[in-house]
């Protein structure tokens, strides 16, 4: 086996799988047997493959899936560069098709011969390996089914030109690596730095699911339909009273736009020091990135709002276009104001300055859209959407008249309300069964 001779596709974050691997395969070559130490290597690769087969809800040829997603995720000068846009031109392609050479290698590797110099039947488990629908942890089931898919595609090609074409293909579709396969993201600091880590489990709601505010998803819809399509758009402030669909906006705002490119990282006011070198990551890349921070608002003593407002605007290096922020607050104006800012003038002689500077990062979101909670006829509209949705068969009268009890004891008039009271009775359907 030529691993060695790679060129582009170098470095793995699962290749010391492979180095066993392949050091399994060159021993038998030299040997023609199998001793006490490759039977044991042998087990333990086999263990690897089958582990990452519950990871990742991989099924069929466990070694081809394996290989195939190292392929989409070595981020690389090519791979970055066909993200999103599909072929490039140029002496890069020579390399690739070298490298996809070699992995043609590995693909057609017979293990037959190995196997019964071995002694070991349970290589017939990771060649032909029938998954569950529980196993997928790492992806969701559409990316793991188009690496499956993806997999056997490799095993049935039969020129490294074919494999290079097909690959690019899956680059231009679903880009490569963790912005490729992840629709959203968290920031974690390690003893590595600052990284961004992908959120496994994402809401997969519409925007359609949300009853109602359809001027308010038609604002945010615009927005960012100019931002993938490349045109200019503004970063978005969603605020208004609790429960009435901010947040599920913005996450509905991630699947609908996922396939164009889109992807979302969640920021917490305690990484706004942080958003330099998130920034730094992202900006070079083919997608686009909404930076979203939910629930944002400050106290008066909290001055995690100058780092926002130096990334926003007011730095020296421009705002990369690629970048936007999202946010939701139950505040207009984000940080709170008290009437000390306006009377007690003796503190401070120039207070106006203090005011607006408080009052300036709201005017950094060129988008502001207002949540406000629905009238009694606009919540029975949302909780009867929500009762047909669910299949709840109950009289109208009485579904209304139950549901206003709710909301009286329950926060009041608003979808989140709403939904909860379906909640409600959706789980007393199941009572006395």
């Amino acid at each position: 086996m030529r691993t060695e001779e790679l060129i582009l596709y170098r470095e793995f974050e699962e290749g010391d799988l492979l180095t066993d691997m392949v050091s399994l395969m060159e021993q038998f070559r030299r040997t023609g047997e199998a001793d006490e130490g490759m039977r044991a290597l042998l087990y333990r690769c086999i263990h690897r493959l089958l582990e990452m087969a519950g990871r990742f809800g991989f099924y069929g040829n466990l070694w081809h899936c394996y290989l195939t997603d190292l392929l989409v995720n070595n981020e690389n000068s090519y791979s970055h560069a066909c993200e999103m846009r599909g072929e490039v031109e140029g002496t890069v392609n020579r390399a690739v098709l070298h490298d996809i050479a070699v992995f043609r290698e590995l693909y057609d590797y017979d293990f037959g011969p190995l196997g019964r110099a071995a002694d070991n039947s349970a290589l017939d488990l990771v060649l032909a390996y029938e998954g569950n629908a529980q196993e997928s942890r790492v992806y969701n089931r559409r990316i793991r089914d188009r690496i499956c898919t993806l997999a056997q595609k490799f095993s049935e090609t039969h020129t490294p030109e074919e494999m290079k074409s097909t690959l690019t293909g899956f680059y231009r579709e679903y880009g490569v690596g963790r912005f490729g396969l992840h629709k959203a993201f968290r920031i974690v600091r390690g003893p590595e730095g600052v990284c961004v880590d992908p959120i496994l489990n994402i809401a997969h709601v519409r925007l359609s699911d949300l009853v109602g505010y359809e001027l308010q998803k038609r604002k945010l819809l615009d927005n960012t339909e100019a931002f993938v399509s490349g045109r200019k758009a503004n970063n978005c402030l969603l605020f208004g009273d609790a429960g009435t669909g901010k947040s599920s906006c913005i996450k509905a705002i991630a699947n609908e736009f996922y396939d164009r490119g889109l992807r979302i990282i969640e920021v917490y006011k305690h990484q706004f020091q942080d958003l330099n070198d998130v920034i730094a990551q992202i900006k070079n890349r083919n997608y686009k990135f909404i930076l979203y921070m939910d629930d944002l608002s400050f106290e008066e003593f909290e001055i995690e709002y100058k780092y926002l407002k130096a990334v926003i605007e007011g730095g020296l290096e421009k705002k990369p276009d690629n970048i936007l922020i999202y946010a939701t607050s139950n505040r207009r104006h984000l940080i709170r104001e008290s009437f000390r800012d306006k009377q007690e003038r003796d503190e401070e002689l120039h207070t106006n300055d203090t005011v607006q500077e408080k009052l300036s990062l709201v005017s950094r979101f060129g988008v502001t859209i207002y949540f406000g909670s629905p009238d009694q006829g606009q919540f029975r509209r949302i909780v009867k959407a929500l009762a047909d949705r669910a299949g709840l068969e109950m009289e109208e009268e009485e579904l209304f008249l139950q549901a206003n009890r709710w909301e009286l004891s329950h926060g009041g008039l608003s979808g989140r309300t709403a939904q909860q009271f379906i909640d409600y009775l959706l789980g007393k359907q199941g009572e006395g069964e």
